[in-house]
């Protein structure tokens, strides 16, 4: 068996969860477990309820055990509030379900769950994560729950009696924001009432069968004929035998714990208030063994993700980058080891912004240095975890030259496929693309990134014409400078060759060798020289690293704007 590391994370859990499974039922299949609410765009915050688990049932099934990953979607949740973005008058469908919602306006989807739901499904193929879907509508209005809610029913005092524990205790401090609150409390919905009512503890709410929303209360029950009396805000009263209604849930404090039973489940993450007294996590550790006879899983508590640029994510907000979004601009290997690289309680953020190519400049360095055998254990288990899964390698550009790179060549070229292959084909002259296909899709991602999120008034427009009025106004020194680098390019016409003129050039001035350490002065009049060179290309004094933007503009039209 794989030995841990106290850096690697996955593999300390995957110990626990297997040493747990055979404490509870030997030789059965080890169940971790997800959930995630389709009540808007589900985030990057929400992927990591998905991939913490992910990563440690593939680590299980690596290691040759039986594991399923189970993702438990909260769509028979009710409809909190109307995201923004949305038409408004959705707000007459809140307190439905969410598979009774209509999908926002424009959806091929049946319903407001669905529409949600199916970007998540299908980033999760391309990342690579197995799993089993579970809807908790098909669940709940199958009758598969209805010994549980019968049982449930049966030990509401129980319930109540936990419950009641936490009830005067003083909260954790909570998010001003809905959304945010209830992703921290884990898959279900946080600010939900517990079933406590004038009439007594239910911990049964009905869906109202005229105006389908979860604006009931339970008035009595009558344990001998399973029946429910409710009253509705819309008006409506109604008496159903709960022994064959099919139209309504567990409370969430109950629902969670009742599904932990049900599925077995032996591993899975909460979010972080789950430190905090009366959390669900918390309350639900009792509700499963003194009530449904089964464990609590075990897991850790996992730390939110960001996007750096952005405040802590919240998907009422609007316009919160989802992992499709994110696979527009990135490699699933890439994104899976931002997640495999840091323990579940440690937050981290996710670059869409320039930050992305330095993220992108460290995965190439560790790719390389696993190539070489030279990166550390945890580096390597950690890599090993983003590249593939226990079924195989997951697909890799070819050529996978820098982000950054591609980045400024689509940013200069717009895109042009005839002028990026020749672009492409003078990085290395000694083993040139012979097609774009060679270098996608990093190529293409790096073009939904500069066209998506780099604001215009930061790509690169290169001039037209020189500008004539500032090459009049040179100086000896500088007029010197731009001779030489023109007459250097057709020699050094590469990537490396062209870095080594652009950075020697202030050298042969200064009379000094090509191989001399830059001295402060020497780095002076370096930046001096980009600056210029900046300036006279592309009208600003800075821009895309010099060499790519040189081999981009092409030789002839560099000594033209250069006034050579």
């Amino acid at each position: 068996m794989a030995q841990s590391t106290d850096a690697d994370w996955v593999s300390r859990f995957a110990d626990e969860v297997i040493a747990e499974a055979e404490r509870r039922a030997p030789g059965k299949t080890i169940v971790c477990a997800s959930g995630l609410s389709p009540s808007g765009p589900i985030h990057l915050g929400n992927l990591r309820e998905v991939m913490t688990p992910h990563l440690v049932a593939d680590e299980i099934r690596r290691r040759g055990h039986d594991a399923v990953h189970i993702i438990s979607w909260d769509d028979y949740d009710r409809f909190r509030k109307v995201p923004a973005g949305i038409d408004p008058s959705w707000a007459e469908h809140i307190g439905k379900p969410l598979t009774s919602v209509p999908a926002p306006a424009g959806s091929e989807y049946p319903n407001w769950a669905e529409h949600f739901k199916a970007p998540m499904i299908a980033a999760l193929a391309e990342l690579g994560v197995e799993f089993r879907g579970i809807s908790q509508t098909e669940m709940y209005t199958s009758g598969a729950y209805r010994e549980q809610i019968l049982l449930a029913m049966r030990e509401r005092n129980t319930i109540d009696t936990v419950l009641d524990r936490y009830r005067t205790k003083k909260p954790a401090k909570v998010s001003a924001d809905e959304d945010e609150a209830a992703a921290a409390e884990g898959s279900g919905a946080a600010g939900e009432d517990d079933g406590k009512a004038a009439a007594g503890y239910f911990p049964y709410k009905p869906y109202c069968s005229v105006c389908e929303r979860d604006l009931t209360t339970v008035t009595a029950y009558d344990e001998a004929s399973t029946e429910l009396a409710y009253t509705c805000q819309c008006g409506h009263s109604e008496t159903v035998k709960l022994s064959e209604h099919n139209r309504g849930k567990l409370v969430w404090k109950v629902d969670w714990p009742m599904r932990w039973a049900y599925e077995g489940v032996v591993f899975e993450p909460s979010g972080v208030d789950h430190s905090s007294p009366g959390s669900s996590f918390q309350v639900g550790g009792q509700i499963v063994g003194e009530v449904f006879g089964g464990k609590q899983p075990i897991g850790p508590m996992y730390a939110f993700v960001g996007i750096s640029g952005m405040a802590k994510m919240s998907s009422s907000k609007g316009g919160v980058p989802t992992a499709a979004d994110a696979l527009q601009i990135m490699e699933a290997p890439l994104l899976r080891w931002l997640y495999a690289r840091r323990k579940p309680n440690q937050s981290f953020k996710i670059a869409f912004d320039q930050e992305i190519q330095r993220t992108y400049d460290e995965w190439d360095v560790l790719t390389r240095k696993v190539t070489e055998g030279t990166a550390n254990e945890a580096d390597t288990s950690s890599y090993g975890r983003a590249a593939g899964t226990a079924t195989g390698p997951l697909p890799v550009t070819p050529r996978p030259l820098p982000y950054r790179t591609l980045a400024s060549i689509v940013d200069i070229t717009t895109g042009q496929d005839e002028q990026t292959l020749r672009i492409l084909r003078d990085l290395d002259p000694a083993d040139p693309i012979t097609s774009l296909d060679e270098a996608r899709p990093r190529l293409d991602l790096a073009q939904h990134w500069i066209t998506t999120q780099v604001p215009a008034d930061q790509r690169t427009q290169v001039r037209e014409e020189a500008d004539k009025e500032l090459l009049d106004s040179l100086g000896d020194t500088q007029r010197e400078s731009l001779r030489l680098l023109a007459e250097g390019l057709d020699e050094h016409w590469s990537l490396d060759g062209l870095t080594t003129l652009v950075y020697g050039v202030p050298k042969i001035q200064a009379g000094l060798p090509a191989d001399t350490k830059p001295t402060p002065e020497l780095k002076v009049a370096q930046r001096n020289f980009f600056a210029l060179l900046y300036t006279l290309l592309v009208s600003r004094d800075t821009g895309p690293r010099l060499p790519t933007l040189l081999l981009a503009v092409g030789a002839d039209r560099v000594r033209r704007l250069l006034g050579q």
